[in-house]
């Protein structure tokens, strides 16, 4: 016997490499937000299905090995075992795929940031933004849980932090927990940044920084309903032009 064809070689390999790619991948992931400070993840990802493709992927490799060195021909069914373990997780994970939220977790962060900021809107006023913790904690309801784990433990509710006398959003989120809503107010209540304790975009573990994508932080602005546009200029002026990252000091 002179053994498989090079086609038969070439398609194991690749079948070989996508496994260990896609699910040492997954299993590497499912590991790692077990213990990592901040993971963006909204549950604890499953050992199972990677560890048991890799177990039974591991399985057709010894056998497509034991093939290659007895030098069985092109007729051997060793050779077959690796295609068809990739065909056949690919499928399990299209199935069970149907039942996983579509959005990641940076997604689903910057949609509750955009939900409280436009709830935070809807209560200003002519005059100011609402600044009260009371007012603004209780549009915290309507947000769910942070799509994110601290050291393997999801973490059960986004948190509110009222900030007084900024100049601009928070950039600093040192000491914070994931899922802690930054409401920065501008001097006189003429204005308010919002920004979210989460990972950049680009992260899916680490400590836990303000929401960013490519370095620049996501942060949206709660303004005073404009009644008469001749009034903003002189009402509004340290509001817009701010564009320090001074945290302010917290609200009582």
């Amino acid at each position: 016997m002179k053994g498989p064809s090079r086609k038969t070689l070439l398609a194991n390999g690749a079948a070989l490499v996508l496994l260990a790619w896609l699910y040492g991948g997954d299993l590497a992931d499912a590991l790692r937000a077990r213990s990592a400070e901040t993971a963006a993840f909204s549950q604890l990802p499953s050992l199972v299905l990677p560890g048991v493709v890799l177990a039974v992927a591991a399985g057709a490799l010894g056998g497509a090995v034991w093939g290659l060195l007895r030098r069985r021909g092109e007729d051997y069914k060793g050779y077959r075992l690796l295609p068809l373990v990739l065909v056949g997780a690919l499928f399990v994970d299209l199935v069970s795929a149907e039942r996983r939220v579509p959005l990641g977790s940076w997604d689903m962060a910057s949609l509750a940031l955009q939900h409280f900021a436009g709830q935070a809107q809807a209560q200003a006023t002519a005059g100011n933004v609402p600044a009260d913790p009371r007012v603004l904690g209780a549009l915290l309801k309507d947000l769910g849980a942070p799509p994110y784990l601290v050291r393997g433990e999801p973490v059960p509710a986004y948190t509110l932090q009222v900030r007084e006398n900024c100049e601009g959003p928070v950039r600093s989120a040192a000491g914070l927990m994931p899922g802690t809503l930054l409401y920065c107010v501008a001097p006189g209540r003429q204005g308010a940044w919002v920004t979210l304790v989460g990972l950049p975009a680009e992260r899916r573990f680490g400590l836990a920084e303000v929401l960013s994508q490519a370095g620049e932080t996501r942060f949206l602005l709660v303004q005073p309903v404009k009644q008469d546009e001749s009034e903003t200029p002189e009402r509004g002026g340290a509001f817009r032009e701010g564009a320090g990252a001074g945290p302010g000091k917290r609200a009582p």
